[in-house]
């Protein structure tokens, strides 16, 4: 006799929220009130970015991820703008860069010091000119450098080449309404976007054409979200004709009806989604709810799965998202939300419980990582190309960024870094680049000569402990996973 099992097999089942203790938060930072659909906050693994009010223009703050506490009235903000911030989005290239879109009808790009704001930055790298309303929408390509998306409320979308501050490609026939976001696929070869006349289309932006459409996705008049995934289909957030919150799964290849529909609640706020695509799991937050709901995307009916709410107190007025070589992987963090108050941003930490303390392939395949897979001709050219991945089990370190530089002909500086490396190997690195002279004064060539041979001993010795120590490793999760 066969019994039907009840509960689906799944890694994340069992994922749950929890918020960091009070000192680790950010007090005082006066969120903007501005009416705007879009996330407020952007952060990566050196910088959180919050838009914040502002009199007699826009701005927003840049703190180090490690300035936690309350935050000085007096802080310095990126205040170039002439009106209120609407979008703020990091490049996924270079973590000290960051765009904006304003009501000013401009796109500015900033390169943030190393070490954080020391005074209020008024002048951006490069101002980008081409909408004439305001600029509710910016999304970098994330594979191609210097490649940036800004949609605005003219329902016209462009593309810029940032490093030499030219317009690319401008898209004004395909929307007749105000868009609604915009997200660009997995290689950037396609984007996706929500749209007020409540259609879904995906778009290819360098022929400038309209890939597939799918009219009344969601038939409420509220607004919806797009994104892609992983595998090409395309997740929706929006209201049915009830006002109810519904979240939808749709494969661009047969737009006529949904592979999954799924109700939610009769809340009135817009529901943000967030997508891991290492994890397939899409966390769903709704502006001026107190929860986070989290889904897993399958292959299998009914495609959509219910996983777990984080359930808090106070209601979020935004909400950003931390990429994924920026979580704590000793603690099997799987995701970390910044979540806005009124005056202050709280870190929420996503965590698959597991009792081994060592390093989990399962929940970290290799990930995106800072290196873009194309230049912007390339790209421009009909070239595309996947993300190029680093591996997290050494816990990504980031090494030292180069500036932004804008040039009307060249493409920005090579701002890429390094490729990640074990701990061992950067150990190894430090020691054979020692220069000569900075040891001269330490006495006589010779014993110069003996110091050197010592260092390169140990460098052979770090480096053949850290191979053993990786071994171990990958042997014991072998052990606990049940392998043989």
């Amino acid at each position: 006799m066969s019994f039907r099992k009840v509960v689906r097999q799944s890694k994340f089942r069992h994922v749950f929220g929890q918020p960091v203790k009070n000192d680790q938060c950010y007090e005082d930072i006066r969120v903007s009130r501005v009416t705007w659909d879009s996330t407020f906050c952007a952060v990566n693994p050196k910088f959180l970015a919050v838009i914040v009010e502002a009199s007699g223009g826009g701005a927003f703050m840049v703190l180090p991820l490690s300035k936690t506490g309350r935050i000085d009235k007096a802080y310095p903000t990126v205040c170039g703008h002439t009106g209120p911030v609407l979008d703020i989005d990091w490049c996924p290239h270079n973590d000290e860069v960051i765009a904006s879109g304003s009501e000013d009808c401009t796109v500015m790009v900033w390169q943030i010091p190393e070490n954080g704001l020391t005074s209020p930055l008024t002048e951006p790298v490069v101002v980008l000119e081409g909408h004439t309303k305001r600029v509710g929408i910016i999304t970098w390509h994330p594979t191609a450098r210097n490649v940036l998306l800004s949609a605005g409320c003219d329902n016209v979308v462009l593309i810029w080449n940032v490093g030499t501050a030219e317009e690319l490609y401008r898209l004004d026939s395909l929307h007749p309404d105000l868009i609604y976001n915009v997200s660009w696929n997995h290689n950037g070869s396609l984007f996706c976007s929500a749209c007020k006349d409540k259609s879904v289309r995906i778009i290819d932006p360098r022929r400038g054409t309209l890939v597939a459409e799918r009219e009344k996705a969601h038939e409420g008049a509220r607004p919806m979200r797009a994104i892609f995934l992983a595998d090409g289909k395309v997740f929706t957030t929006g209201f049915s004709r009830m006002s109810e919150r519904q979240l939808a799964l749709w494969d661009p290849d047969n737009f006529e009806e949904p592979k999954a529909l799924q109700e939610l609640d009769s809340s009135n706020g817009a529901l943000l989604p967030f997508y891991d695509p290492d994890t397939s799991v899409v966390y769903v937050c709704g502006k001026g709810d107190s929860s986070i709901r989290y889904f897993e995307i399958t292959d299998e009916p009914p495609y959509i799965h219910f996983l777990n709410t984080f359930t808090s107190k106070e209601p979020q007025r935004g909400m950003g998202s931390m990429p994924k070589r920026g979580l704590e992987v000793s603690k099997c963090e799987i995701a970390r939300f910044y979540k806005l108050h009124e005056r202050k941003c709280e870190p929420i930490v996503m965590t698959v419980p597991r009792k081994s303390d060592l390093f989990q392939d399962d929940l970290y395949p290799d990930t995106a990582g800072p290196e873009a897979a194309l230049e912007a001709e390339d790209w421009v050219s009909g070239q595309d190309a996947d993300p190029i991945l680093i591996s997290l089990r050494e816990a990504y370190v980031p090494s030292k960024q180069r500036d932004l530089k804008v040039s009307r002909r060249n493409v920005l500086s090579d701002s890429r870094p390094a490729s990640s490396s074990r701990p061992g190997a950067a150990t190894a690195t430090t020691i054979t680049d020692v220069p000569i002279g900075a040891l001269a004064g330490a006495g006589e060539s010779g014993k110069l000569e003996e110091v050197m041979q010592e260092l390169r001993a140990l460098q052979v010795l770090v480096k053949e402990q850290g191979e053993r120590i990786s071994r171990l490793e990958e042997q014991l999760g072998r052990m606990e996973n049940g392998d043989t």
